[in-house]
């Protein structure tokens, strides 16, 4: 995110920016300009989203119901992000465009309006990688949901004086109240149904670290839903987690962040996370579950994605195929972050994550 760049925050409603401020204590001192500029958008937005809010409620009440969607799962820094862009070029899935992302209450009806505007101002590529962001880059939903509800990690994030109890709640539900992820869930639905009818009902992709801990939810809201998990050593997440917390939280935090102690977030997320993920896909079936790695898929993309088509009978690789080609062409001179392997971070990584480090390790490839 460029300094001058609008914080995220101001793609939300009145009802969830005032929730989220209550919630936290309001903004540091040295943030107060900030949001007012994020108020100033909200504000300013106001008649379209109330409009966008009616418009939708007629629309939806025609529109056909939801087909399964398709989750990708992993945590972050996993390569989810790698194999979702592979997957959005198969023209049978739809998914969440960059301008949706930030503005989900007007997705439909300002966005449209002002595309060219707002497409000018994405960034050339994301702060924590080098991972280009142009108006065809599938987006996860994470910051889209903490625009239309309080119970998002983006929040912890925003408003760290309270990080982890904000964030454990936020991806593990730990506290969460049956009307806080009542209302989660109604908001993303409707999330996800105005993407289908923006994508005319083709069934949906959708990618977010979170949902690699809400699996056992996401199986309740959709009983036919498909997964796929992607996998990495876990010490090149460690590693790449560090950066990730490092790069986010200046620009995103409107509190200060200096008591959190993010090593200990990675090491218990992780952990929790995988473990939740077992347990609740342990009795899936081949056809609704799938894992790859992210090596074998950097290695072999067509022969490994053409194995989790067949596996979970998604149908249309062959015409799928050459438009993946196409964009794997494209990203070949792409250069990863890199880092080195510490003795220190190995022997902590290995401490706390030896049974992950059994299962998906794969040496030190970067």
């Amino acid at each position: 995110m460029q300094k001058d760049s609008p914080h995220p925050l101001s793609g939300s409603d009145v009802a969830t920016l005032l929730a989220v401020l209550r919630a936290n204590g309001g903004v540091a001192p040295g943030q107060r300009g900030r949001l007012l500029r994020i108020a100033g958008s909200v504000l300013g937005r106001l008649p379209f989203t109330l409009a966008e809010q009616a418009v939708t409620a007629v629309r939806l009440r025609r529109a056909a119901p939801l087909p399964p969607p398709v989750f990708i799962l992993g945590h972050w820094r996993s390569g989810t992000t790698h194999l979702y862009n592979v997957l959005s070029r198969d023209p049978q899935f739809g998914w969440l465009p960059p301008l949706a992302t930030g503005l989900p209450w007007e997705m439909l009806t300002l966005v449209p309006l002002l595309r060219r505007s707002l497409e000018r101002q994405l960034p050339e590529g994301r702060y924590i990688d080098n991972v280009a962001v142009t108006p065809d880059s599938p987006q996860e939903d994470e910051v889209a949901l903490a625009n239309m509800q309080p119970l998002s990690y983006y929040h912890a994030l925003y408003f760290p004086r309270r990080f982890h109890a904000q964030f454990d709640k936020a991806v593990f539900l730990d506290g969460a109240s049956e009307a806080e992820v009542a209302l989660w869930q109604r908001r993303f639905l409707l999330l996800c149904r105005k993407l289908t009818l923006q994508w005319d009902g083709r069934p949906l992709l959708i990618k977010n670290p979170v949902y690699t801990a809400r699996v056992a939810l996401l199986r309740q809201m959709f009983p036919e839903a498909r997964f796929i998990h992607v996998h990495r050593d876990p010490l090149r997440i460690f590693s790449s987690m560090r950066n990730f917390y490092a790069k986010l939280m200046p620009p995103m935090a409107l509190q200060p962040w200096d008591h959190v102690d993010f090593d200990t977030v990675i090491l218990r997320t992780y952990d929790r996370m995988m473990a939740a993920l077992v347990r609740d896909t342990a009795d899936l079936p081949p056809h609704r579950y799938a894992e790859i790695g992210f090596d074998a898929l950097e290695d072999d993309p067509v022969g490994e994605l053409a194995r989790v088509y067949d596996q979970l009978g998604l149908g249309g690789f062959a015409a799928a195929r050459p438009r993946m080609a196409d964009y794997l062409g494209s990203i070949r001179g792409y250069r990863k972050n890199t880092y080195r392997d510490e003795p220190e971070t190995k022997a902590l990584v290995e401490r706390h994550w030896q049974p992950w480090l059994a299962r998906w390790g794969h040496g030190t490839s970067s």
